[in-house]
């Protein structure tokens, strides 16, 4: 298919596949009306790049059927990242007391993590910092096994003291 072909099929069937968007995509969306005709025009081009395209039914209608498929994932796709906005302003509005509550939870870990014997204490500030098992084992010039026991005894002593120590 050449790229004047395709540019016809678009020409010709635009008010096709922009009716199948609007029809179908949640009013609230309609900002993207474009990026749905993008993707379908992809898609479709695709499709008849690879032979995809049967002829069971016009363009027209293949492509009204691509317009509404893509318009109910958009609507699926805005719907969920809608929610997760939500979920994150809430989240930023109850964070207050909960970044105080965290701050006063990592201050207390990280002082206990002070009580531990020095072998334990470097390698848990490590782990307690994000190194991977192999940075913490090169940084220390110790075995990935060292490390990986010392973390096991560090995070039992840890537990022993913090169950011991009153909230």
């Amino acid at each position: 298919m050449t790229e004047k072909e395709f540019a016809d099929i678009v020409g010709s069937t635009k008010k096709i596949v922009l009716s199948a968007i609007e029809k179908h995509l949640s009013a609230r969306f309609y900002h993207s009306i474009d990026d749905i005709a993008q993707e379908t025009y992809l898609r479709a081009y695709r499709s008849m790049t690879k032979n995809k395209f049967r002829g069971d039914s016009s363009i027209g209608t293949w492509l009204y059927t691509i317009a509404k498929n893509e318009s109910l994932r958009m609507n699926r796709k805005l719907a969920r990242e809608e929610e997760k906005f939500k979920k994150s302003i809430l989240h930023i509005e109850n964070s207050g007391e909960d970044y105080r509550r965290e701050a006063d939870d990592f201050e207390d870990l990280y002082n206990t993590i002070d009580q531990l014997p020095e072998i334990y204490r470097d390698v848990m500030v490590l782990v307690a910092g994000g190194y991977s098992v192999r940075q913490i084992a090169d940084r220390l010039d110790i075995e990935t096994g060292t490390v990986k026991s010392r973390t096991s005894r560090g995070k039992a002593l840890l537990q022993k003291f913090l169950s011991r120590e009153p909230r």
